[in-house]
């Protein structure tokens, strides 16, 4: 930073050189700097405004003039040859691209399990998934290397569809979900990994009908305790006689998941959420808290409600985490919770339990609403 300071003190102007310059956004200032250095970005895709999205400055370059450089246009070009088609493999009508690259390691996985995977949980898994708005996770080089996060659909983008929905500034944003197998394994092509989910179906997308609760323990903490205070949030939820399941986060803590028809808008059910983790809070003020902030967290758990908000997401049942082992975010038995570790289930556990009983069978026939009073 202190050396393109002292780059950029020399090459400052009064306005852009863009022909069309950005719009800055409210209460940001703009340093318009003269076109004469060259950086190296790497970068998801652009904006429809012609910003780069997730950029991430890489260092600048000296053996190129500015005055050579230009926009790159994307180009798919299809080669016909034997060398290209031993690479590849169609399922289910997506041609999969080196499915021999190693995603994960230890134990060594590769893209093409990974496809294999989502194809053989898809039937489980979509229900959860389908018509939902996404937040995506790529990791095309493998979970060792830079992963990325998604929320918009960019070029390129294929087995998806795009839907417009308003933002609380009164514009709107593009988005967008999938419906089948086809736009699953699209994306798992693309590198996907983990898939992420509005609590609400495109059709009715301002009345949710899934609510989350996501146990985060603090550093260290017992597993015991994490136990216990899934039990405890259960018991708060039986009192409301409100049916709850229980699924691995892949992660640290469990995932409490509350099944409900589409009754009531976000305000509603995101103030609901709250005040469960509320009563929580003020029957058991050592052990639980419902504050984000990580000074509030310590010896605790922090009950994650936030994410029941409009466009917050949470991870999708079957979905794969980006972490190391393939560790995935199971739907289990309550009576499994003092055997599975949150963390318990991997992707070749799941492929054995997929063929036995829905643990989560009767998930979606749950007759639960919530009402405005």
């Amino acid at each position: 930073m202190r050396l393109l300071e002292e780059k950029f003190e020399k090459i400052e102007r009064a306005n852009s050189p863009f022909k069309i310059p950005p719009i800055p956004r409210p209460n940001e200032k703009i340093i318009w700097l003269e076109p004469e250095l060259i950086a190296e970005i790497k970068f998801a895709d652009w904006t429809k405004d012609n910003l780069l999205r997730q950029a991430s400055y890489k260092g600048l370059r000296t053996d190129k003039n500015p005055k050579e450089i230009r926009k790159e246009e994307v180009v798919e070009v299809e080669i016909q040859n034997n060398s290209i088609g031993s690479n590849s493999i169609v399922i289910q009508g997506i041609k999969i691209t080196n499915p021999d690259k190693v995603i994960f390691d230890q134990p060594e996985i590769t893209k093409l399990d990974i496809v294999r995977y989502y194809e053989k949980v898809s039937q489980r898994m979509l229900p959860f998934l389908s018509h939902r708005i996404l937040s995506i996770v790529r990791c095309p080089k493998g979970v060792s290397q830079t992963c990325f996060y998604k929320k918009h659909p960019g070029p390129g983008s294929k087995g998806i569809i795009t839907t417009s929905i308003s933002t609380n500034s009164s514009e709107t944003e593009e988005y967008f979900y999938i419906d089948d197998v086809t736009g699953l394994i699209s994306e798992a092509q693309m590198g996907t990994l983990e898939f992420h989910t509005w609590g609400s179906r495109v059709e009715n997308i301002e009345t949710p009908d899934i609510m989350v609760f996501d146990l985060d323990p603090d550093e260290g903490m017992d597993l015991s305790m994490v136990r216990q205070g899934v039990r405890d949030l259960k018991d708060i939820l039986d009192q409301l006689s409100l049916s709850s399941y229980l699924k691995t986060s892949g992660g640290k803590g469990y995932h409490v998941v509350v099944p409900l028809k589409p009754t009531v808008n976000w305000d509603i059910f995101y103030d609901f959420a709250r005040r469960v983790v509320e009563v929580m809070e003020q029957k058991w003020p050592d052990r639980y808290t419902s504050n984000i902030r990580k000074t509030s967290r310590t010896g605790k758990i922090f009950i994650d409600w936030i994410r029941n908000g409009r466009g917050a997401t949470s991870i999708a049942p079957y979905s794969l985490r980006a972490r190391k082992g393939a560790k995935v975010s199971m739907p289990i038995l309550w009576n499994e919770l003092d055997t599975i570790a949150p963390d318990g289930i991997n992707m070749w556990d799941v492929l054995k339990r997929v063929d036995e009983k829905d643990p989560w069978q009767d998930f979606f026939e749950r007759n639960q609403t919530l009402k405005k009073i």
